[in-house]
């Protein structure tokens, strides 16, 4: 599959940019979305064209069903029909306990983590589908071991959202598959990125690490081998997994 055409939606940081690199440094053509910050998601985009890969840059709001249109538009036009999808963008909202939370929060979280992964899901699965013509295809959902954790007195409805994104990787899994689409998540624990100063919750990890088995925080570079890997025919024969990738927690 290395040579076709792989969106990562918010992949200007974090797990999305150190996926979109590793796969533009593998051959793949890659849409590097954003939603904020369009000077790292061009840094991203720049070191893809660098190391030989090609790279289109797209600012779009996954939540908003328009946006995503565009961007997918956008896609088919500078780099041909999506063959593999990384639903990377989400958000967590600030930390707190449960009735910390309003209803535009709750709601915002819910939009961009599972509303955003069915609209992208449903544009990449109409272009993948063999039966609609397409080669089929990979998608893996970034989900998060929160959602089995709970996120008792920090994020709740960020649990919530990526319970339902484990379920919607079973269920587009059973329903794409007959049409050569594999559909599976990754679910990391711990890993260094800036989620965790931006949900005002800067000193979680390393209060966390001791709970952690193998006792180490990830990285996002491990989180884009796992990622590339599930898209890769290495793994043609799984789809509908759920991968923990949390150190054992």
């Amino acid at each position: 599959m290395p040579g076709g055409v792989a969106l990562i939606t918010g992949s200007g940081r974090g797990i999305g940019a150190a996926t979109a690199k590793l796969a533009g440094r593998r051959g793949w053509s890659v849409c590097v979305n954003y939603l904020n910050r369009a000077d790292r998601a061009r840094a991203v985009a720049d070191e893809i064209g660098k190391s030989g890969g090609r790279a289109v840059l797209v600012q779009a709001d996954t939540a908003d069903e328009r946006d995503v249109l565009r961007m997918f538009d956008t896609i088919d036009r500078e780099l041909g029909p999506v063959t593999a999808l990384v639903n990377n963008a989400g958000i967590v909202g600030k930390a707190g306990a449960h009735d910390a939370f309003d209803a535009a929060t709750i709601r915002r979280v819910l939009d961009v983590n599972v509303t955003g992964t069915m609209l992208c899901t449903r544009e990449a699965a109409n272009r993948m589908s063999t039966r609609k013509g397409g080669k089929g295809g990979a998608i893996v959902n970034v989900s998060s071991i929160a959602a089995v954790l709970g996120g008792a007195n920090q994020w709740i409805p960020y649990a919530a959202a990526k319970g339902a994104v484990n379920t919607l990787t079973v269920g587009y899994a059973k329903e794409l598959a007959p049409e050569g689409i594999r559909v599976n998540a990754l679910m990391p624990g711990l890993i260094e990125t800036e989620i965790h100063a931006e949900a005002g919750v800067g000193d979680r990890l390393q209060k966390i690490v001791p709970t952690v088995p193998m006792g180490r925080i990830g990285t996002a570079e491990e989180c884009a081998e796992a990622i590339l890997w599930l898209l890769s025919g290495e793994a043609a024969y799984i789809t509908g997994a759920v991968i923990p990738m949390a150190g054992g927690r």
